[in-house]
Parts: C-alpha cells; structure tokens; sequence
C-alpha cells in the first residue's frame, strides 16, 4: 500500500489536493509508487482509474499521452468504430486543449465520445480507455478550463517526460509466461492459426506442450466467469501447433533471428526451462549451448510426462522449433563441477536448468530404498516412457530390484500405492493402471477439492474414470516387508480436519483407532522432488534456499555468482512447466543484456509485469455487463476411460473446428492499458 496524492483506483476516492503530505491517505491497493530502484513514479493510469503520486502531474498530458497509447495499440483491432475512431478523438481532442487550442465545447465533446465508447466498443481495451480520462476531467476539470479560457499549454507540455504503457489482460496477467492469450485466440476465431501460434510463441515456444499439460491458472483469471464459465484456454492454444505440425509447414517463428552477436552462454538441462532459455538468446544473436545429461532431449517432460498426455511427436516438434533457431544440443552429457569451472571462461554467462529428479521421501516407519517394490516416482516414469517413447528397455538391475517379468514396465496383477498430491503422482497411478496394475491406491493428506486445485479438475477425474480410488486424509504410518525384504503392507492413519478456535488455519489430527493395513506390491512416493546440485563448484558458495534449491531474487534470476544464473525446477524447486517457461523467459531476456553490458536489468515492460502482478488485473467481484450470459463452455471430446486405460493413446482429441470456433467467440478480448509516469 502507499501514500496517494489523489487516487479513483477500482472505485476509491481519495483526494489529498491541499493536504500537507505526512497526512496523505494510503490506496487500498499495490499501486505502483516506485517504478523501479532508482525512479519513483509521479502517476499511474489504466483501465480502473487514475493514481497520482506527486502534486505537480500534469494531469492534461497525462490523459493526452493515455490515449496516446491506446491509438498506437488500437489499429492492432479496428473492429468496431467507437474503438477505432473514438480513440482518435480522444488523442485529438485532448492534445488540442493540452497546447492550449482548446474550447469548452471540446470538454462536452470528450465526455460525449468517453460514454459513447465505454457503452458501445466491442472489445475492453475500448470500453475502458475512457475511464481514467473521464476521472480527471471531473475532478481536475478547473485545470482544463484554465487551459482552454487562457489559451495557454498545459504545465508540462513541452517538457521531456516518461511514460511507460504496457498492454495486459486478467488472463495474461495470471499466465506465469504472459502469453498473448486474448491474441491467439483471436487467431483461432479469423482461421489464422499461424497469427494464433505466432502469438503464443512471443512468450512461449512449448506451444504443443503447454496446450496440453499447463494447469491453466488463466483460466481462473478469465473475466467470463464473471459471467458464466472460464473460457477453455488451454485447448485453443494447442489448436496453432497442431495446425503447424500436421501440414507439415516450416515453424512460424514469431521474431527474426538477429545476427550473431559473439556472444556465448551454456545451458545446464534440456528440459522446459532450459529449451526456453536457448530458444529467445538464439533468437536474439546469442551462440547457445545446451548440455543434457539424459541420451534424449526435453528433460521431465519427456521421461515424466505420460505419451496419454504429452505424445512424444508432439513435444519432438517443439524441441525441434527451437533446434530451428539455431540451438546447438550436446546429449549424454552429465556436467560437473570442472565444467562449471570451464563454462565460466568459455562462455559469456551460465544458465542452470537441471531441474529437480530426485524423489523425497515419504517419511514412515521402515522406509528403506532396498525394500523391493519401494520405488521413487522419477525412476518409475522413467522407466516407463523410456520404454513407451524410445523402446528404451528397462536394465537388468531394475527389474531385479523392482521384481518385474520383463524388460519392461509390467504391473500386471499387482496392487500399486502411490503417496502425493500432484502432477507426478497423477502421472505414476494412471501410467499404473496402463501397466496392468489390479488395484492402484493414491494416499492424499488433504482433500479432493485441494488435489483438484494442485493438478486440473480434467485430470482428476479422468482418474477417478480409470479405477484409481483416492483416500484422502491418509498417510502411511509403516512398511512392512517379508524375510526377503519384500514389501507386502502398508499401515495407513486417517486424519481429520480439526478448526482452529482462534480463526486460524484448521490442523489435521490423526484419529486414533481408525489406522488400517492395505496389502500392497509397490510403495511410489511421489511426495515432491529435490535437486542434484552437485555440480557446483564448492568454492563458488552459491546462496542456497531452505529447500535446498538455487536462490536467485525472483526478478532477474541470477544467483549470488555474477552471470551464473538458474531458472525452473532447480531454483524454485517442482513447480508447473508454464512457471518454468516463464522463469526462463524472463531470464533469458536478462541474459540478453548481460552479455552485452556487464549488468542486470529489467526491461520497463518486464517492470511492468511486476507491478501489475502485484496490483492485480483480475477483479473476481467485478460484476461484468454488456455480454451475452448463458454461452456453454465447448468440452473437447477425450477418449473412452475402458478402452484409454490399456493403451497410451493421447486422451484428450482437442476440438473440432466448429467447437474450437464456438469457444473462441466467447472470448470477450479483455485488453487493458496500463502506463506509469516515472
């Protein structure tokens, strides 16, 4: 929260003109006081309101360079002529009065156009323009007619000043990559799948990937729900990679690749962060090297994520789309901590991917990684996509230690429990059940709507179609093995949730009396992973967190060693493949400049993001008028649970055209224009 001078932000109404400044109020909301660690911000302006923070804005200019901005992004539309021309007006009419040519009428006149556009527009970046610069025409409207009446310019008019605008909506905002999210739908409602494609790999080159896997957390910053349900976000961005790759066309990259700059950087990992990082350096001139340590490319999604979810020839075309841009991949490569060294003289900056493969414990009584049958989720998936994916057998040891009948993952007849709550451990009971499993058993502490909340509702329930049986508020107290040290038991306590009198988070407690044995041949914890970061240097000290992962500040992503940076899994530990891409986005971009000028720095848009991260676009109280309510949200057909459940056939068959259509024209385009005066 921070002092305002004058503030109508989201409906409030502050107003300190004549206040000495220790007795300004303070917003209700994060605006953005300080632009960055060496600027404060004298004003902020978007879609719901206007901020001042300094007495000596000048608020006509203000409102002249916010319409400004909306002209320039407004040609992008033209679909409607309140939006096209009204924002012309705006811009004409206001810059007339801020050179001092103004007349009164022209006050009327912007009043007129402003409520003719927030009723008419079709899309939200029109309907909303208006609103800030009606706001300081109400309450600055002396300022204006002292313009117009003295024929005189504005304060400030000829004088140099900043303004930073950046393009939002709710969506994009949620979405940990920003993607363009309202532009590629837009290109699936014209039958531009390549505009659609180009659009979400301004932000995103995964694009097959994240139309399938992502668990969609725009969806639940889609102002539609205001209305009637979330539009199906995910499932109209894999529509452009697909169109791509079944005709068989070059890769639409959305950037020209720039000239080779001299500039090198290692990547440690291959997998989504790290695919990420060389894809945009590349693209900006930088000379990549990827190293990974497995024989095939694209890290955890590949040897993690089922072919039912993610199909391997899928994935192959987005790890291909970055092999376009002139990545260069070295596979079978384990670094060490002499090549880190190396890396550091070779290379003008080191990105660390390596993600986070090694399975935590569940942490019972008895808890051995020699009982046959206890088996780490990393290694289970492994074993079983290598095999699907690559006919990559499974190795004598393995199936000696895990007692299988083949050189492949066969869990034919046996009973399969699985602790967790997430992504992985979806992933192991499903690709159990695929394996021929009789009974397959997930152990969850908490409850279903919190296992929906941590992975998707589809695929929870597509599970639940499948046979897994759920028991939540569970955990397992003891193994229990034979004289062969083979698992056989597992004692399970239930617990329930108990409120906290004084209002606080309710606790879980074991109830006692109620602990009960399942007999079970296989004991996957799939609690969460850690990472192996033995390659580091010990000499570097490189600042770690309490999770034992890479810290770095959140914002830049580099690590308390100048120009080793870290990205993903290994920084923030297991987290969604779109945090990951996001995380390697915005890194790759500091790289960019790093390597150019020594230093780190943000771009005023990635500034940007963060305060409107912080402010928070969405509004889920927001009561949305003007849009037809009652639209069905269009369900993409997913294969028959009986018939999906022997085969790892992809599930989910993505939308037909007219169901894709259908979707997309629900989309209310919610653009918004934020700028700060810095």
């Amino acid at each position: 929260m921070s002092k305002v001078y004058f503030s109508t932000w989201n409906g409030e109404s502050i107003n300190n003109i004549g206040k000495p400044e220790e007795e300004w109020e303070e917003s209700a909301y994060n605006l953005p006081a300080q632009y960055d660690d060496h600027r404060d911000s004298k004003a902020f302006i978007g879609w719901d309101g206007v901020a001042l923070f300094h007495e000596n804005v000048d608020v006509i200019r203000l409102a002249m360079e916010y319409a400004a901005q909306y002209q320039v992004y407004s040609e992008a539309c033209g679909r409607c002529a309140p939006g096209r021309w009204g924002g012309r007006i705006l811009y004409d009419v206001l810059d007339k009065i801020a050179r001092g040519e103004g007349e009164v009428s022209d006050l009327e006149h912007l009043k007129e156009i402003g409520k003719s556009m927030q009723v008419t527009s079709k899309c939200e970046i029109g309907k909303t323009v208006p609103n800030p610069i009606l706001d300081l025409m109400e309450h600055f409207e002396d300022t204006f007619l002292e313009c117009i009446n003295e024929k005189k310019k504005s304060i400030h008019y000829d004088e140099s000043a900043s303004y930073i605008a950046k393009i939002t909506a709710p969506c994009s905002d949620a979405c940990p990559s920003h993607v363009d999210i309202p532009g590629y739908i837009e290109g699936v409602r014209d039958l531009r799948f390549d505009d659609s494609l180009e659009a979400t790999r301004q932000t995103m080159p995964l694009a097959h990937v994240c139309g399938r896997v992502c668990p969609h957390p725009c969806e639940d910053a889609c102002r539609r729900t205001n209305l009637d349900e979330p539009i199906s976000i995910m499932a109209l961005k894999r529509l452009g990679a697909d169109w791509e790759t079944d005709h068989g066309y070059d890769f639409f990259h959305p950037m020209e690749k720039k000239p080779a700059n001299g500039k090198r950087v290692a990547v440690v990992g291959a997998g989504p962060a790290g695919l990420t990082t060389a894809y945009y350096l590349c693209a900006d001139g930088v000379e990549v090297d990827v190293y990974e340590e497995l024989p095939v490319l694209g890290g955890e999604v590949t040897v993690g994520v089922p072919e039912y979810r993610m199909p391997w020839d899928k994935y192959m075309q987005d790890i291909e789309c970055v092999r376009d841009m002139g990545v260069n991949f070295i596979t079978n490569y384990k670094v060490t901590d002499e090549d880190m060294r190396r890396f550091e003289k070779e290379y003008d900056a080191t990105m660390i991917a390596s993600g986070t493969r090694i399975s935590k414990k569940v942490r019972c009584e008895n808890e051995r990684e020699e009982i046959k049958g206890y088996w780490g989720a990393i290694d289970f998936l492994d074993w079983v996509n290598l095999y699907e994916k690559f006919d990559i057998k499974t190795p004598k040891e393995v199936q000696e230690k895990q007692m299988l009948p083949t050189d492949f993952v066969d869990l034919t007849g046996k009973t399969v429990v699985c602790v967790g709550g997430g992504f992985t451990s979806m992933d192991v009971v499903r690709c159990s059940i695929r394996a021929g499993a009789k009974k397959v058993y997930m152990i969850y502490r908490r409850d279903e709507k919190t296992i929906i909340r941590n992975t998707t509702y589809e695929e929870y329930h597509e599970a639940v179609e499948e046979g897994v049986e759920f028991l939540f508020h569970s955990a397992v107290n003891n193994i229990t093995t034979d004289d062969d040290d083979i698992l056989r038991e597992l004692l399970i306590d239930k617990f329930e949730l108990v409120p906290d009198p004084n209002g606080g988070r309710a606790q879980l407690v074991k109830i006692e009396g109620k602990s009960y044995t399942i007999e079970a041949d296989y004991l996957i914890p799939a609690v969460s992973q850690s990472a192996d970061l033995g390659f580091l240097p010990e000499e570097w000290d490189i600042e770690m967190t309490s999770w034992a992962t890479i810290k770095t500040n959140g914002k830049d992503y580099m690590t308390s060693r100048k120009g080793i940076f870290a990205s993903g899994d290994c920084e923030y530990g297991p987290m969604t493949i779109v945090n990951a891409v996001g995380q390697a986005k915005r890194g790759a971009s500091v790289i960019s400049r790093f390597v150019q000028s020594g230093e780190i720095t943000l771009s005023d848009d990635e500034i940007m993001e963060d305060h409107l991260a912080k402010l928070k676009v969405y509004d889920k109280k927001e009561k949305v008028s003007g849009w037809l309510p009652g639209l069905p949200r269009e369900h993409s057909s997913v294969l028959d649970a009986e018939y999906r459940k022997h085969n790892n056939a992809e599930v989910n068959l993505g939308f037909t055209q007219d169901e894709a259509l259908s979707e997309a024209e629900r989309c209310m385009r919610c653009y918004y224009i934020a700028m700060v005066q810095a």
